[in-house]
């Protein structure tokens, strides 16, 4: 009976796991897609900032759940399925395409600044006020406190558009009453002109404009005619920087480049992340949590960071974004050699630099998307690089570090014992040789993306060569 509950409590908790990420991508997608369209000439700093909030918002919600749901589960699963909900009906209504700035705009780049200065305000806040918080126990009043002002600095963005409404509420009034004079002008001088002459002007801007039509409409036929007898060729195949179809750029090697560096970016970042508390335990860590604590904030900084450092590399000297995943990769071959050797007293420095690599892949795979593909049918192909995260963690974490480590755990344990369900591993010998593996993937991962660096270099010496983006015309929406 016991065997029976315990299976069915399993498949529920598969069914919520299943529902929850797949409305986490979902929401994800909707707010990315329509940002990147929105703002097409500050893809990567869109894209460090929506991709900074989410990696921040772990802590944001176990301040949540520590401070105001008194570490109830229950209370949490209920904020969650009630309070998510609630939330997105009230903001969906403002997430929508906007018409996008086909130029630099001053405001809007401030307007940037101040969300991004927001945002550090808040991770660094946030990771003050945990730590503070695990040394010396505040009380209620003094937690509850604190809980308030970080979701205040977590509203702080909301400024920008409060401020955008009442400044143009203040110009528009006098421009309203400047237009309401030009306009009876035009009006009494529009009325003098039909006098002088009477039906002339439209007449002939009917004519012109039927003609027009009747123009298109015959060279439209003319164009299929001509195609279907194949004296014209049909529309040729999109260059880099240009909107392709999905099956168009499942041909192209930069596609497959981009994935296989990212696959392996996040997927032997993610293995780390999935066995931290076991990595932390066999390495004599005896609290975990400031591990995982440690490698969110960094993870944060990493994917805010990378979005504002390739986004000023890519202006000023066209540096495609990719060759920071180089960077990072080649940084993550050394903290996995240092883990594999287990040196004292490296632990959290490691993690630190860990979690910003495996931020930085984030922020740098998006808009590198968006630029070599075009924005048209970005949703699908952010979803398709996204399926590197899950499958790095199947292939790295579940078969090769679970693997390892049961094998080396086997060993540790009396033969007696090795029936126990409960065995722990101990020592370097427990992830050595996956983080050895770890080490050669990302050195793969580092040819691959110097590869895909070189190829891609003259399309943003195109896309960037006046020191900002220049929109292609197929991309705007």
């Amino acid at each position: 009976m016991a065997d029976h509950y315990f299976a069915a409590a399993t498949h529920k908790l598969w069914l919520a796991l299943c529902v929850a990420t797949n409305s986490s991508a979902w929401l994800s997608t909707a707010v990315l897609v329509t940002n990147m369209r929105n703002f097409p000439l500050s893809r990567g700093t869109v894209a460090g900032i929506l991709k900074g909030y989410g990696g921040i918002s772990a802590a944001v919600f176990t301040e949540i759940y520590s401070t105001l749901l008194h570490n109830s589960s229950s209370k949490l699963l209920m904020f969650l399925a009630l309070g998510i909900p609630f939330l997105c009906f009230i903001v969906m209504y403002f997430v929508r395409p906007c018409t996008p700035a086909l130029g630099e705009d001053s405001s809007e780049h401030a307007h940037f600044l101040f969300t991004q200065g927001a945002l550090i305000v808040l991770g660094l806040y946030v990771l003050t006020t945990t730590i503070l918080n695990h040394i010396f126990h505040f009380s209620a009043l003094i937690s509850n406190t604190f809980l308030v002002i970080m979701v205040v600095l977590l509203m702080a963005p909301f400024a920008i558009p409060i401020k955008m409404t009442f400044h143009r509420l203040r110009v528009s009034k006098p421009e309203m009453n400047h237009q309401l004079v030009e306009s009876s002008d035009s009006v009494i001088q529009e009325d003098s002109a039909d006098k002088t002459e009477p039906l002339l002007k439209s007449s002939s801007s009917a004519a012109a404009l039927g003609s027009f039509r009747e123009n298109v409409e015959a060279s439209e036929v003319a164009m299929l005619l001509a195609e279907g007898e194949g004296a014209v060729k049909k529309r040729r195949r999109p260059k880099r920087g240009e909107d392709f179809r999905f099956t168009e750029a499942l041909i192209k090697a930069d596609f497959w480049l981009l994935f296989f560096v990212y696959f392996v970016g996040v997927g032997s970042g993610v293995t780390v992340l999935n066995n931290l508390a076991q990595i932390g335990s066999a390495q004599g860590v005896h609290d975990t949590t400031i591990l995982l604590s440690l490698f969110s904030f960094c993870n944060f900084v990493g994917r805010l960071g990378g979005g504002i450092v390739s986004e000023h590399f890519v202006r000023s000297k066209t540096i495609p974004r990719t060759i920071w995943m180089t960077c990072t990769q080649v940084m993550m071959i050394i903290i996995y050699l240092l883990f594999a050797s287990s040196f004292d007293g490296i632990v959290y420095a490691a993690i630190a630099l860990l979690g910003i690599c495996y931020g930085v892949q984030f922020s740098i795979m998006i808009p590198t998307v968006s630029e070599l593909f075009g924005l048209k049918h970005f949703g699908l192909f952010y979803n398709f690089m996204s399926l590197g995260n899950p499958l790095g963690a199947f292939l790295f974490s579940g078969l090769l570090a679970g693997y390892v480590y049961d094998t080396e755990a086997a060993k540790q344990q009396v033969p007696n014992l090795l029936s126990s369900s409960s065995i722990s591993c101990s020592g370097p010998n427990c992830f050595r040789l996956t983080f050895l593996v770890l080490a050669g993937a990302c050195g793969f991962g580092s040819i691959l993306s110097v590869v895909l660096t070189m190829r891609i270099r003259p399309v943003y010496e195109m896309l960037y060569a006046g020191g900002s983006f220049r929109l292609p015309q197929a991309s705007i929406h």
